[in-house]
């Protein structure tokens, strides 16, 4: 698999890529410390770095640290190498730039991107980027360690910064899953970010994407990242609007409140076809509102590997 070029970063590069891994770790430990102390999360957690201390056992690996939180004993794992290697694909394609005000697809599938790499971290698992416009963009392969952390972050901060117009209008989701799925090492896994908006794509033509990747034992999550209000529950204020789709470029004028009604029903439809082919292939899909935080990526991510660790 041939990766871009190294980029050359400035001191204010450097300086966001730290704000950004400074959040996105915070975030994952207050979402981590919430489910060690949650009896209701309704599944284990033993399989990431932490196990619960048994009685008798040597008190060499506890973290204390996590008692003082939660009040419970837990093992640190150092001796378990997971050897896994995560892929984080997220799609750049000009739909996922909506909406321009509150939070973005977009933003959203980088912040929680960035957030599942301490996940990895803490799991010693590798882990590498890429993106995909009109074609696949590969820009860190998987690997571990704080040096490549770094270099992680900082394409996710460049990426944070930049326009829809720094990217293809449209998507090549469907062509850049067939190429992942020849070009990836065996018993890969593949994060997809998308809202899987794509002008005339069906469930059977990125169903099919899926399927290779499973045909050649690779690993899938897809998180489909939508502004749920607008985009799934089709919720507008009163009045007529001019939409604009930003890949294709074709325009309706039109009062929602007329359309609500076959859009809702057209979108569950397409919705209930892709989770079924998902089941289906044992890919899990996980819906997530780019408004709200990504807790509902990381409980999916955890959910798939502890299904792994079984």
């Amino acid at each position: 698999m041939a990766f871009d070029q190294k980029d050359a970063w400035t001191p204010a590069d450097l300086e966001s890529a730290g704000v950004l891994d400074f959040k996105a770790a915070q975030a994952v430990e207050g979402f981590l410390t919430g489910l060690h102390a949650s009896p209701h999360h309704g599944f284990s957690v033993e399989f990431a770095e932490h196990r619960l201390f048994n009685t008798g056992e040597s008190t060499r690996h506890l973290d204390w640290k996590l008692l003082a939180r939660t009040d419970k004993f837990f093992t640190k794992r150092y001796e378990e190498e997971t050897n896994l290697r995560a892929h984080l694909l997220v799609d750049a394609s000009a739909s996922m730039f909506y909406p321009a005000i509150g939070t973005s697809k977009w933003e959203f599938s980088l912040r929680t991107a960035a957030a599942l790499t301490h996940v990895f971290r803490r799991q010693r698992d590798a882990y590498g980027l890429l993106l995909c416009d009109y074609q696949l963009r590969r820009l860190v392969r998987p690997g571990l360690g704080k040096s490549h952390h770094h270099t992680v972050m900082l394409h996710l901060q460049k990426a944070l910064s930049a326009r829809a117009e720094d990217y293809g209008k449209k998507t090549a989701l469907v062509e850049s899953l067939h190429e992942l799925a020849e070009t990836m090492p065996s018993r890969s896994l593949l994060l997809v970010f998308s809202d899987c908006f794509e002008p005339g794509l069906q469930p059977d033509a990125l169903v099919s994407a899926l399927q290779h990747l499973r045909y050649n034992r690779h690993e899938v999550l897809l998180f489909q990242v939508l502004d749920q209000k607008t985009e799934a529950r089709f919720e507008w204020n009163q009045g007529p609007y001019r939409l604009v789709d930003p890949e294709s470029g074709q325009e309706m004028k039109l009062n929602p409140s007329e359309y609500r009604e076959a859009y809702v029903q057209a979108y569950k439809d397409f919705t209930t076809e892709l989770r079924l082919r998902c089941g289906q292939l044992k890919i899990d899909l996980v819906e997530a509102d780019c408004q709200n935080g990504f807790g509902d990526v990381l409980e999916g991510y955890l959910r798939q590997r502890s299904k792994r660790s079984r």
